[in-house]
């Protein structure tokens, strides 16, 4: 796209708890970690331009802002999701895991200067007032988006509870500004969503790993068999996924896997980070009472699954997505994922601040790198019978830039086959204009039709676009271009 946008998504990062002690200085922590003795003739440049902007600048700038503006220069550097959170952007984040937070309920990026809709969140604020994907904002109250960063539109976006904000809104099909006033309210994200879909299929989908995704999934399993006890299939859909805790990706995963099996591990610098994690209450439930996954029937280990995925599902979704095919429990439908293969942990600074940082790549259980290549679907199938309509044109990891390489697989790399600028904005341009919104579980909903056809072996209408990958040891090379998958009796 000749203007890339950024999701910045919910959380999007498999967190690993850590801190940092508050008393604990600089050069000691990096003698610790480094080995090496701190660079005194570049710390003394970057005192020297501190004066320097202290004694010359044209106004007055306070010492804080000059300092917190250098750590989070220094840590965003690093790579794309790495960052500095200040006081609001690591209450945010802590809400986020929990479920919860204030502001509109939408996931936006930046396009052309203005924030642009990706997608609102369903029963939110900015849901119910009628915000669509592809919206265009253009000012905040009276205040022009244009200029400001993404994090400055988000933080204007978010505020306390019962607050209005107005935004005012180019839309494609409107000839004129939309304005819309929105009232901020606690949006408490529903992370697991289920229901039998017709008699013997039902459809699970996680929309976000939160720290309450293990029991809430754990009771709608309990709640489809109760409803149906005679399940012959079941969907799960990651698709739009962005990820989130560790631990609820290792619950989904042990919930369908056997006990004790590995489901992710983890490599980096620190001892720390070189870890296995398994398909055991310690791994995904420490801090609760019991084991939520205990209760489950024991056919859902034995249930013939299909995992949706697309672009939109990163991080703890793929991790969850890349256990199921090693093990060959599930096939993988859908699309080829977003690709973030990193361990973010939060190191806190002080009561208020902490730093997420990139500390681990993490690997499937068959030692497979996810960074900047993604998971690929055992079959591939588009979001519509018409094709993959703009989910084929959505940011990905090996997009952004400064991405970690992945140290397994250097095909990884390449970039995507794309349109020139021009042909790819009058491409998306189309295609939004004649999209209608697709509500993941409706009965419009292909790929979910397509999942249902495998479980029931019957022909898949597959992906009318060769995708080039690698074969890999262990995973079959995925099923393109033919319109359907014959008839196959045999059910993962």
């Amino acid at each position: 796209m000749g203007t890339k946008l950024k999701n910045i998504g919910l959380i999007g990062l498999g967190m690993v708890a850590g801190a940092i002690g508050m008393g604990t200085q600089l050069d000691a922590i990096a003698q610790k970690s480094t080995g090496n003795p701190l660079p005194l003739e570049e710390l003394r440049q970057l005192a020297d331009v501190f004066g320097l902007i202290k004694s010359d600048y044209v106004e007055p700038v306070e010492d804080k802002k000059l300092l917190t503006e250098a750590i989070s220069g220094m840590v965003s550097s690093l790579d794309p999701h790495s960052a500095y959170l200040d006081k609001k952007a690591f209450k945010e984040l802590r809400e986020g895991t929990q479920g919860k937070f204030v502001g509109l309920g939408i996931e936006v990026g930046m396009e052309d200067g203005y924030v642009k809709v990706i997608s609102p969140i369903e029963d939110s604020p900015a849901y119910r007032a009628g915000i669509k994907a592809g919206d265009l904002i253009t000012r905040l109250d009276s205040t022009p988006v244009k200029g400001m960063t993404l994090d400055e539109a988000v933080k204007k976006m978010r505020g306390e509870p019962n607050t209005k904000i107005t935004l005012t809104i180019a839309r494609k099909d409107e000839d004129k500004p939309v304005v819309i006033t929105i009232t901020r309210q606690e949006i408490r994200v529903q992370s697991v969503k289920a229901k039998v879909v017709e008699p013997g299929y039902a459809w699970l989908r996680v929309a976000q790993f939160q720290e309450p995704t293990v029991d809430d999934m754990a009771k709608k399993i309990a709640a489809l068999y109760a409803q149906e006890p005679n399940l012959k299939g079941l969907v799960l859909d990651l698709r739009n996924d962005p990820g989130g805790v560790l631990p609820g990706a290792i619950g989904v995963s042990a919930a369908f896997l056997p006990k004790d099996v590995v489901i992710t591990s983890t490599n980096g610098q620190l001892p720390d980070s070189k870890a296995s994690f398994y398909a055991r209450r310690e791994f995904y439930a420490a801090r609760a009472v019991g084991d939520p996954l205990a209760k489950l029937p024991d056919a859902i280990k034995k249930i013939p699954m299909v995992v949706l995925v697309n672009s939109g599902s990163a991080s703890a979704s793929e991790i969850v997505a890349g256990a199921l095919q090693d093990y060959k429990r599930a096939t993988i439908m859908g699309t080829q994922t977003f690709g973030k293969g990193s361990v973010q942990t939060i190191r806190q600074l002080s009561a208020d601040t902490a730093v997420k940082l990139t500390t681990a790549r993490y690997y499937t259980p068959n030692g497979r790198s996810i960074q900047a290549k993604g998971i690929v679907p055992d079959l591939m199938v588009d979001e519509t019978a018409d094709g993959d309509g703009l989910n084929s044109l959505r940011l990905r990891e090996a997009d952004l830039q400064k991405h970690l390489t992945n140290d397994k697989d250097k095909e990884a790399e390449s970039a995507r086959p794309g349109l020139d600028e021009l042909e790819e904005d009058q491409r998306i341009a189309a295609l939004e204009k004649k999209r209608k919104p697709l509500e993941f579980g409706s009965k419009d909903d292909f790929q979910l039709t397509q999942a249902l056809n495998h479980l029931k072996g019957l022909p898949v209408v597959l992906s009318k676009v060769k995708v080039e990958v690698k074969k890999e040891a262990g995973i079959n090379q995925p099923k393109t271009e033919s319109k359907t998958e014959p008839k196959n009796g045999d059910k993962k």
